[in-house]
């Protein structure tokens, strides 16, 4: 599910030229998919509690398989949204919760840590190869081999699912609640949707010729709109609860301090993560002009040190305190990313990656390797697919925010540099740069030297002027990526003082 996502973004503008669409049209399609995963999530984690928690897996893994299919022989725009964005991203919703119950039924607690840490490793290694298998199947074969390949593994998963094993459902179950489901899905898909969109929109102030809502962005006004549905949804929840009846959410789990604690941190990981895998593919691939696959080769080491954290920390230290571990972890993700762009210049390669993600990665895996036992082992087995409803939208919510902060940063401060730059340059004409500043008001386009030449080039701009607004582009670029980068780790920092919640033995 990781991977097809990397795929997807590493091949946009193959996949856009195949099904005789625009970029913005795969965006949208990309946009959706994480858009009803999120609105779906908690939904699916219930559906998984009331007809069985590996009928669910396989029943979504099902539709995530006709999906794929669907995705891999789509015609034009239409039939890939349905595949891909709808059809998986449902299939999604039942699988990432109920998986979470599995582990905890058919894995002993001692053993949780590592099981729960070597999912987490999967979907982080995804992440870090997708562009390296995203590359090759482009450039060699077709991105739709890929999808193809997705349903010969979900028949696999489909056959070995029976060794999976699965508490007894019982025979008598109450009916979903159709309206918490509805509120929930508003209230998120509203919040998730105006974060998605606030490149585009900005965040409070509207974007030059954008979008506005009484003088504001579409952006807050969405997720002030989301909050309070949610809002609703916890008074709809309580009176259900009142009732007697059978709740989508046990609000009363939210008074759990261990609960709310692993949440949270999943909440910053994720955040950070995202923000990290969207910020360095740009620096290898646009800054450093890498090929996809040699973008993947680059982030590898990432998923090294991840793997071997989140599998060899429960292996080698089974009893020891998972605060400390989390601590660690936020510390290592930290010193990774300030590494990073403190390395940065004009003159730097893409070796300077390496040691920065080993420590990112190492911290990544750290904490994948405690919080998923942290979050189950607070509540009784019987919640654990609500769980995993819980536990994928806080991550659904962190990866959305992580990537549309970390890209809004980067811009704003790639085009303040560029401007400025271009102000302070004597190459540069005062009308050139009056002109410059009227139409990137809106924002600079992260773009490489080559594209920006180009351009130029055509739209007839003298070679002095091109050459300086080149310079002042490959200083700005790095402008963004640095300020993305230091946001990123003010918010690792700010994790530790939410650590607290976290237990300090093992479960």
């Amino acid at each position: 599910m990781t991977l097809d996502s990397s795929v997807m973004n590493v091949s946009i503008a193959t996949v856009a030229a195949d099904v005789g669409t625009t970029v913005t049209g795969i965006q949208t399609a990309i946009t959706l998919y994480t858009l009803v995963m999120a609105m779906s999530m908690i939904t699916g984690g219930k559906i998984g509690s009331m007809i069985g928690r590996r009928r669910a897996f396989a029943i979504g893994c099902v539709i995530y398989g006709a999906g794929s299919l669907t995705t891999a022989l789509a015609p034009n725009l239409t039939v890939l949204i349905i595949g891909w964005s709808f059809l998986e991203g449902i299939g999604a919703a039942l699988i990432l919760p109920a998986i979470v119950a599995l582990v905890a039924g058919n894995v002993p607690p001692e053993g949780r840590p590592r099981a729960y840490g070597l999912i987490m490793a999967a979907g982080a290694i995804a992440i870090a190869i997708g562009p390296l298998i995203g590359g090759l199947a482009t450039t060699y074969f077709s991105w739709r081999w890929v999808f193809v390949g997705e349903v010969l593994i979900v028949i696999a998963i489909l056959a070995l699912s029976r060794r999976i094993h699965d508490a007894p459902v019982e025979a008598e179950q109450p009916p979903l609640d159709l309206v918490g489901s509805t509120l929930s899905a508003s209230g998120l898909g509203l919040a998730v949707f105006g974060v998605l969109r606030s490149s585009e929109w900005g965040w409070v102030i509207p974007k030059v010729n954008g979008p506005s809502i009484v003088g504001l962005s579409p952006t807050i006004v969405l997720i002030l709109l989301g909050t309070v549905i949610l809002w609703l949804f916890g008074v709809w929840e309580r009176r259900v609860e009142k009732r007697g009846g059978e709740p989508l959410v046990r609000l009363a789990m939210f008074g759990n301090r261990e609960f709310t604690g692993g949440l949270t941190m999943f909440f910053f990981q994720f955040l950070v993560q995202a923000g990290l895998f969207f910020t360095i593919p740009l620096y290898l691939s646009v800054a450093l002009g890498l090929s996809a696959i040699d973008t993947g080769l680059r982030i590898m080491p990432l998923s090294i040190t991840l793997l071997l954290a989140a599998a060899g920390i429960p292996k080698f230290f089974p009893d020891v305190s998972p605060r400390r571990v989390v601590r660690v972890g936020l510390l290592s993700m930290f010193a990774g990313i300030v590494s990073l762009f403190t390395s940065m210049d004009v003159d730097a390669g893409a070796e300077i990656v390496t040691i920065p993600l080993l420590f990112a990665g190492f911290g990544i895996g750290a904490l994948a390797s405690q919080l998923g036992s942290v979050t189950v082992s607070a509540v009784p087995p019987e919640e654990t697919v609500e769980v995993g409803g819980l536990q994928n939208t806080a991550t659904n919510l962190g990866a959305s925010i992580g990537t549309a902060l970390a890209g809004s940063l980067l811009i704003a401060a790639l085009t303040a540099s560029f401007l400025a730059g271009i102000e302070e340059n004597p190459d540069v004409p005062p009308e050139v740069a009056a002109q410059a500043t009227v139409e990137l008001a809106g924002g600079a386009p992260f773009i490489s030297n080559a594209d920006l030449e180009d351009a130029l080039t055509q739209a007839g701009v003298s070679s002095e002027v091109t050459q300086a607004a080149l310079d002042e582009n490959t200083e700005a670029r790095l402008d963004g990526l640095r300020v993305a980068l230091a946001a990123l780790a003010l918010i690792a920092l700010l994790g530790l003082f939410f650590s607290g919640r976290i237990p300090t033995e093992q479960p």
